[in-house]
């Protein structure tokens, strides 16, 4: 997928719409110092290039009842293209995870994981994720008390 030449302007308007998608347009105008007009000019190229592929609400998992998050790391018996298709088929299937990355290393995936409670986490486990043909392994690594926890990308000029 090739870059699509941003400027300065495009970035503010990124990292303006990172902070808080539903600002108004004339708000976020005045913020990054343009006119309405050529604010939402600028915005729709964005979205129309998929650099912006969609907007949505941070939520808080635990007061939604989503008190558990973890990551697995997954190893496969073999990636050969077929077990990975079984893999991925049933991974995309399940709400409480969230990511599923090919990795380098020991494993093959990492998976983040939400689910309410250990009980939640155990089910999915032993229910779903164990029974998918191929899994050679698993490790979990239970997420404590963050540290840092963003959803905006660095969009500063050492960005660019």
């Amino acid at each position: 997928m090739p870059n699509i030449d941003i400027d300065k302007i495009d970035r503010q308007i990124l990292a303006e719409l990172q902070l808080d998608a539903r600002i108004a347009n004339v708000a976020l105008a005045e913020r990054v110092g343009l006119s309405p007009s050529p604010c939402l000019r600028r915005v729709k190229r964005l979205e129309a290039t998929g650099i912006i592929r969609r907007y949505s609400a941070v939520v808080d998992p635990a007061r939604v009842g989503l008190g558990l998050s973890c990551f697995i790391s997954v190893t496969l018996e073999r990636t050969v293209e077929q077990a990975l298709e079984v893999f991925e088929a049933a991974i995309v299937e399940r709400p409480e995870i969230l990511e599923c990355w090919p990795i380098t290393g020991e494993a093959d995936f990492l998976l983040k994981i939400v689910t309410a409670d250990l009980g939640a986490y155990e089910r999915l486990m032993r229910d779903h994720l164990l029974r998918i043909p191929g899994i050679s392994s698993t490790k979990t690594s239970f997420l404590l008390t963050p540290v840092k926890n963003e959803t905006a990308l660095p969009l500063g000029e050492e960005a660019g």
